[in-house]
């Protein structure tokens, strides 16, 4: 398959950036309104979830609650606050997958991994490394073709000293796909990453809602295309 090769994509407007906070509460609210009853019912597999930068379980935990109401079982990644890869990347995500390896040893099923921002990223290239555990990949407002070109380069900073960089090896792996089913869902308002930066480059699924990217990840759209994915395959009678 050809890889398409995209135009790099604007930074976010100021104004979206700074109405995230508010849109993310309207969506929390959004979350609790919304009618769950007609959701499709999981099969108990995995599902290991990523954070953002700069969160941690606690920002994860309606979506791990709404996944474990729905049947699966739910985990949060395991590694604490999420301040960026440290010291060799590569070497650093082989850990990481080894961990996830550790979190769902118990089940026979295979692995489904979402990740939420810079999360989705660990998602894509944990499901390269555990394969074939890996079940599909699910990305929530996640810079799949682009990772250094967001609003959340300052916090990357911030956290590490320094602003992310990465070598074109490297930046190449990252835009390539893992083998199994990918989903990248992404909003046009989003305030923190470009949308075009979520389009996959190597084909996949590429769904857009309408939210935030702080409240994404309990936006009641992307919850629904959530269950919809995770939702066990009908077999054939």
């Amino acid at each position: 398959m050809t890889t398409r090769t995209l135009a790099r994509p604007a930074t976010p407007a100021l104004t979206l950036l700074g109405m995230e906070p508010l849109r993310s509460l309207l969506e929390y609210a959004g979350m609790h309104l919304m009618d769950k009853s007609e959701l499709p019912r999981g099969d108990g597999h995995p599902v290991v979830i990523f954070p953002g930068l700069a969160s941690d379980k606690h920002a994860i935990a309606p979506l791990r609650s709404f996944c474990e109401k729905l049947g699966y079982s739910a985990y949060d990644w395991g590694r604490g606050f999420n301040t960026g890869p440290e010291g060799d990347v590569e070497a650093w995500l082989d850990e990481l997958a080894q961990h996830v390896q550790g979190l769902t040893a118990a089940h026979t099923q295979r692995v489904s991994l979402i990740g939420w921002s810079l999360g989705g990223i660990y998602a894509r290239e944990v499901a390269k490394r555990i394969a074939p555990r890996a079940r599909q990949v699910i990305t929530i407002g996640t810079p799949v073709s682009d990772v250094e070109h967001t609003h959340a380069s300052w916090v990357y900073r911030l956290l590490n000293g320094q602003k992310p960089a990465l070598d074109g090896g490297l930046a190449q792996r990252l835009r390539t796909a893992p083998e199994v089913p990918t989903t990248s869902i992404y909003s046009r308002t989003d305030g923190v990453v470009p949308w075009r930066s979520c389009i996959q480059p190597d084909g996949g699924d590429n769904i857009e809602v309408h939210g935030s990217h702080v409240g994404m990840g309990w936006n009641p759209q992307v919850l629904s295309i959530i269950a919809e994915k995770l939702r066990p395959a009908r077999r054939s009678s």
